[in-house]
């Protein structure tokens, strides 16, 4: 039945704080609220029925919000829980899958979310992608969001967001770090408070993408942001290459 948020207080407070979900969705997540046994509810927007709320699923279910109402991707193109193939082992399941505009049966974007408490999966998502042959992986504890553009089966860039639905990758990807992304980068980590990633770390985590991808330069695939930073006055120097 459903029952008021106040029955179970802690469920949504870690992301009122964070920029990533609106309150106009946490809130009509939150409105999804039942009660079954003692234990909490919402109600799967692509599934169409009752889950029970355990952490993974509350991000889960504030992502299936965002991307319907906010990025526009219509709920016939959603699929969770979706089979992955690894020769004879099927037994993997994506958290989130957008399929292909013009090609039903193609994933377009795989997305992994994860409670607050657990960091992993990222190789495990981008290895659904090598599966999927999916050109966009997304993965999210709620707080934190990262989007990366497959650009070929061995190399992975970090783009600033996910396409909306009427946007192309191309539209995203190729789009510049410029002050203004900066700016709109230090906002959301503010909003994110201790859990948000730095400069520092944005760049770090760059550095450990290009890494994983031989043949790259990883100075010089990070010195545009670099550049806009020190333009700025902003020494955002890494363990490994100061600026």
């Amino acid at each position: 039945m459903p029952v008021s948020a106040d029955l179970f207080p802690d469920l949504f407070d870690p992301f009122t704080h964070t920029a990533t979900f609106t309150a106009a969705t946490i809130e009509a997540v939150e409105k999804t609220l039942t009660e079954k046994n003692g234990k909490p509810y919402l109600k799967c927007l692509v599934r169409r029925k009752d889950v029970m709320a355990k952490p993974e699923e509350i991000v889960r279910q504030l992502w299936l919000h965002t991307l319907i109402f906010r990025y526009k991707y219509p709920t016939s193109r959603l699929q969770v829980e979706y089979p992955i193939t690894f020769g004879r082992d099927t037994s993997k399941r994506a958290d989130i899958v957008i399929m292909d505009a013009d090609r039903a049966t193609v994933p377009y974007v795989i997305i992994e979310v994860k409670q607050l408490t657990a960091k992993g999966g990222k190789e495990q998502l981008k290895s659904y992608t090598h599966a999927t042959g999916a050109p966009l992986a997304v993965w999210s504890d709620g707080t934190s969001v990262i989007v990366w553009h497959r650009k070929n089966p061995n190399y992975f860039e970090e783009i600033p967001a996910l396409p909306r639905a009427n946007e192309t990758i191309s539209q995203i990807a190729d789009e510049p770090w410029t002050i203004d992304k900066l700016i709109e980068f230090e906002k959301q980590r503010d909003a994110e408070g201790s859990k948000g990633r730095s400069l520092r770390q944005l760049i770090e985590d760059l550095e450990d993408e290009v890494l994983a991808n031989a043949g790259v330069d990883v100075f010089e695939e990070t010195r545009p942001l670099r550049q806009v930073c020190a333009g700025q006055g902003l020494r955002v120097e890494t363990t490994r290459y100061p600026l």
